[in-house]
């Protein structure tokens, strides 16, 4: 085996890219070399005899380079005996071909959305068509200007008075974008890297089979390493925008749940994990409620911070009800601490309500209506109700002196003042904790609370089916339930990104809270659309958590599409009905269009019987392929070109966000 490493390491010295200064093998260089076929490299290889019988396959007097077998060796231990890479674990995500998803620079352009699209004439949710999509897989060397920031068209800026066009960005601007959400948040990079607070995502989930209580059209006809991918490629870019103290969030099912939080350790280190929080999406009903097995009634959603050291958790309660614990009441609290006399709640009642004692009244009033009685006069009186807790011995020096005075004078009533913190009143060896702690305000009320768990039961995805005044049935989320990430996470000010967008909850939820937000889709989802749902919010919006929050109106967003070029043709493509349509794209496309380098036109012949004997679908599937997918959207370096015939006024916005001209 030495001899073999040895080889590899004969080779790559004759190659000064591959080793730095000091004589320190340069993995990553390899690596590179390796994934854009290198022909020095590749010819290195085929001329050592140990190398060549190794990487190389005969296959018909063509040796064929094992470009995956070679990247295995680079990664393997043995092979790079330095202190890290000797002693990291190999283990991870891996695709189809087994080579680790994490080291993977293939980009996952497009995807199969999360949400369909009901078409003209159909009225009814059975009735949706099956969509056809069309995902494709760039390899690295086939993406040069993919990635560039893009030019902005179509931009409207809404307010309550209706929205205005031919304008430039704003520094306080809410945003709206239309288009690739990859492309998307490049583009973004841009403006906002490091600046934003707060990324909650609801992306495609991917279904292992397809489950009948699952209760919307998802489309999961891909594989999960295509999905990891697709996930991958977008969570790096999310990560770059965030703020240093800021987090994300994603949604997702039980299929995939545990290789997404794989991927999400990698991206953002297992040190910065947050929690996994179970949301409650539905209870059993109907006829999925008897089928075998466990019936699933739960989602959900991981948290990472960009630095956990660095974000910081703004608590949040849940309305809990009375706790019968505290059932202790000072009678003088206004007095000084040594003098407070200490009275039981029931017996103070029966006092004020003239019964000789609690047995009286529970005897005369019942149970159900003195717990009720004590409930109110716990809230009314909160800030001299209490209960008595244990004192650990982490409580803080001062604390535990006064506890351990305070089981030698029981009597006593001992005071440890704190700076900086609240007061602590020690009795009996125990602390005096007073109800007022337990009340929080929950929906816009001060009730009886406690801090939310990882397990939400209290965000109710029943009634939501016209909140904001958009219907996407199983495709789109509670507005409380958002509201809870984004305070959280994020104050007044901060932005807040989503880039699964859908039916807008997420930058509704922004907007009713105070919060800047930028939201990306690709699709159009017409009355159900974020761009409907949000003018809605401007003009007071009553529905979802306008009424705990006092949501009156008022604000403004800006909309705006990535310009398109071949994505004209990718959007002809999916609509086309007939052969005729198809056959006049292909034309249109060989005249104008950019055509990929892989495909040469004219081996395709669509009046060639075998064309003519393709099912619709695969003769769509084969004029995507001619199309080159770096040139879907106008880039912004392209702006003043002429042949792409931009607007003034979109190259006056394009500009102003770029470059604040």
């Amino acid at each position: 085996m030495k001899k073999f490493y040895d080889a590899v390491i004969d080779v790559l010295k004759d190659d000064e890219r591959f080793f730095s200064e000091s004589g320190d093998l340069l993995r990553n260089a390899v690596v590179e070399a390796s994934n854009k076929m290198d022909a020095k490299l590749i010819k290195g290889l085929y001329k050592n005899a140990v190398t060549r019988e190794k990487f190389f396959t005969d296959a018909d007097g063509i040796a064929v380079f094992d470009k995956t077998g070679f990247g295995w060796v680079i990664n393997n231990r043995e092979f790079l005996p330095d202190s890290y890479t000797r002693y990291k674990n190999k283990i991870g995500l891996v695709n189809n071909k087994g080579e680790y998803i994490s080291n993977s620079n293939d980009v996952e352009l497009v995807f199969p959305y999360k949400d369909c699209i009901l078409e003209g004439g159909q009225t009814k949710e059975e009735q949706k068509r099956n969509e056809i999509f069309y995902n494709e897989t760039l390899a690295p060397d086939e993406v040069d200007r993919l990635l560039y920031p893009k030019v902005f068209t179509n931009v409207k800026r809404y307010t309550a008075d209706g929205f205005e066009d031919a304008l430039k960005f704003r520094d306080n601007d809410n945003l709206i974008i239309r288009g690739n959400n990859l492309l998307a948040l490049s583009s973004l990079l841009k403006v906002f890297e490091g600046k934003v607070k707060c990324i909650y995502i609801d992306p495609p989930y991917y279904f292992n089979v397809k489950k009948d209580e699952d209760t919307f059209a998802y489309n999961s006809n891909f594989k999960l390493s295509s999905w990891l991918v697709f996930m991958k490629n977008r969570l790096e870019i999310a990560r770059r925008l965030l703020s240093n103290d800021g987090a994300l969030f994603v949604q997702v099912s039980d299929d995939g749940v545990g290789e997404l939080h794989c991927l999400l350790k990698d991206i953002f280190g297992v040190e910065n994990f947050i929690n996994k929080i179970t949301v409650k999406t539905k209870s059993p009903s109907g006829f999925a409620s008897v089928n075998p097995g466990v019936f699933e009634t739960a989602e959900y959603i991981l948290g990472f911070a960009k630095s956990k050291r660095a974000w910081k958790y703004n608590p949040q309660y849940v309305e809990s009800g009375y706790d019968m614990n505290y059932k202790s009441v000072v009678v003088n609290k206004n007095a000084p601490a040594s003098e407070w006399i200490i009275r039981n709640i029931v017996d103070v009642l029966a006092e004020e309500h003239g019964y000789n004692d609690a047995k009286a009244m529970r005897n005369e009033l019942g149970k159900p209506v003195v717990d009720e009685m004590v409930a109110q006069f716990a809230f009314e009186h909160a800030d001299c109700v209490f209960q008595s807790v244990a004192i650990g011995n982490n409580a803080g020096q001062a604390v535990v002196e006064a506890r351990d005075q305070s089981k030698r004078q029981p009597e006593r009533i001992l005071t440890v003042e704190r700076e900086g913190q609240y007061t602590v009143y020690v009795h009996k060896g125990r602390e005096i904790a007073f109800y007022s702690k337990k009340l929080h305000e929950v929906d816009g009320e001060l009730v009886p609370s406690m801090q939310a768990s990882n397990i939400w039961t209290d965000t109710p995805y029943e009634g939501i089916a016209r909140e904001g005044g958009v219907t996407l049935k199983g495709g789109k989320k509670p507005e409380k339930l958002i509201r809870r990430i984004l305070e959280m996470s994020s104050n007044p000010g901060d932005i807040v990104l989503d880039y699964h967008l859908g039916s807008g909850t997420t930058c509704a939820v922004a907007h009713k809270i105070g919060r800047r937000y930028i939201g990306v889709e690709q699709l159009e989802y017409g009355d159900d659309d974020s761009t409907v749902r949000l003018e809605s919010v401007i003009k007071g919006d009553s529905t979802g958590i306008s009424k705990a929050v006092n949501w009156q109106g008022g604000g403004s967003f800006v909309y705006c599409e990535l310009t398109k070029l071949n994505r004209n043709y990718v959007d002809a493509i999916e609509k086309a009905a007939t052969d005729e349509e198809l056959s006049m794209l292909y034309s249109d496309i060989l005249e104008t269009g950019f055509i990929s380098y892989k495909v040469n036109p004219k081996d395709i012949d669509t009046k060639s019987e075998d064309f003519i004997e393709l099912s619709i679908e695969d003769k769509k599937k084969l004029l995507m392929e001619l199309l080159d997918k770096n040139q879907l959207y106008v880039n912004y370096c392209d702006i003043d070109d002429e042949t792409y015939g931009i607007s003034e006024e979109d190259k006056a916005f394009t500009k102003s966000f770029y470059e604040g001209v």
